[in-house]
């Protein structure tokens, strides 16, 4: 079985979870409470010296770390159903959507530069919430003007399957709401965002379905 260690309201994890749920993998998820700090403990920096979640063990293997990057490798090794086109081109284009959220947005929410704005910075709590809201809304937003009008576009991100990039845009609207971001102006986000969560495995996966989560109490 698949050993994974996430945190319920990592949005990374979420991603992971998603994935394996949707290849019909089976795993085990510890929780690393990364908001007490458990991430910095020695055990867990011997598995991950990023003091990060997700981190994934596969048999014997060493510890898989950065979720896009566990992603592609669930990819290559399981490869059905396909996160990915078939196509390039295709490739391309999912691989750029879910950068764009995963990459490009996501890092700047995360809960070590939180820490930093608040204990090196002396941001405060107003403004640190006005930094976490512009972030996700970025991202977002960009998400929406490269989704809409794009003859590539379906049902999800690409085409009428979800893949890659459906799995990044929904943890970051999950996040978004989280924060009470106003995202409603967004309809082709808003729309793909539905459709993924009205699939089994995305639900599942969902950061409030998981153990430890506020609602689980």
């Amino acid at each position: 079985m698949i050993k994974m260690y996430g945190f319920w309201r990592s949005a990374a994890s979420f991603r992971v979870r998603i994935a394996l749920n949707l290849k019909g993998l089976a795993y085990e998820e510890t929780m690393v409470d990364i908001d007490a700090g458990e991430q910095y403990v020695p055990a867990y920096k011997a598995i991950n010296p990023q003091s990060a979640v997700p981190s994934v063990l596969v048999d014997d293997g060493p510890p898989l770390t950065q979720s896009l990057a566990i992603l592609e490798y669930l990819e290559e090794v399981h490869p059905q159903p396909a996160l990915l086109p078939a196509d390039a081109r295709g490739r391309a284009r999912v691989r750029s959507l879910a950068l764009l959220f995963a990459a490009d947005h996501h890092p700047l929410i995360v809960p070590r530069v939180r820490r930093y704005l608040t204990e090196q910075l002396k941001v405060d709590d107003d403004r640190r919430s006005a930094w976490i809201r512009h972030w996700f809304r970025e991202g977002l937003a960009q998400g929406e003007a490269k989704l809409t009008n794009d003859p590539a576009t379906g049902a999800f991100c690409h085409g009428d399957t979800p893949g890659l990039a459906d799995l990044c845009l929904i943890s970051q609207v999950m996040g978004a709401k989280n924060f009470k971001v106003e995202i409603g102006d967004l309809p082709t986000v808003n729309r793909i965002a539905e459709a993924c969560l009205a699939i089994d495995a995305f639900a599942r996966a969902q950061p409030l379905r998981q153990r430890g989560a506020p609602a689980s109490h």
